[in-house]
């Protein structure tokens, strides 16, 4: 089960890029059919489904999320 954030989904988008350089739009992706994080806007209920990814060198970590209908 994701860890729902009652946030404005751009807000936090914008807030990840300020700490993570790869942070990608991934429609269909594998990382997301779990994803870490689900972003709920209350106003527009517009939702974010947010994966971080950590590769097998374990130090490369990047950020995929896409937007949910």
């Amino acid at each position: 089960m994701p860890t729902v954030i009652r946030k404005n989904p751009a807000l936090f988008l914008k807030e990840l890029r300020e700490y993570y350089e790869d942070v990608w739009k991934m429609p269909g992706s594998e990382y997301l059919k779990e994803p870490d994080f689900l972003v709920v806007d209350q106003r527009t209920n517009k939702k974010v489904k947010v994966s971080f990814v950590v590769l097998d060198d374990g130090e490369t970590v990047s950020v995929v999320y896409d937007d949910m209908s």
